[in-house]
């Protein structure tokens, strides 16, 4: 069997847990980082599960009281109401 020999540098969080497993299950590091590889790979090339899909419930809020269509116009109107209950506010 051919193997590649190669140079790896893992990220500390990783380091800690090879360091972790390879007591835990008494493995040399080349033999843990081969099947922490090939169950990775496994799960990278499995096929995805369709994903549930989404549906926004929608809700007639009826006329709006005020013209919505400058976004400036409703800011600004929103600014004034909100500062005149905080200077009316005890």
């Amino acid at each position: 069997m051919n193997t590649t020999r190669t140079t790896v540098t893992f990220d500390p969080d990783v380091a800690v847990r090879l360091k972790r497993l390879r007591k835990e299950r008494d493995l040399g590091l080349k033999e843990l980082v081969n099947e922490a590889v090939r169950q990775g790979l496994d799960a990278m090339e499995a096929p995805l599960e369709p994903r549930k899909k989404f549906e926004t419930r929608v809700f007639d809020l009826g006329e709006p009281l005020m013209n919505l269509d400058n976004v400036g116009e409703v800011l600004e109107l929103l600014d004034e109401e909100y500062f005149k209950k905080k200077l009316s506010s005890p």
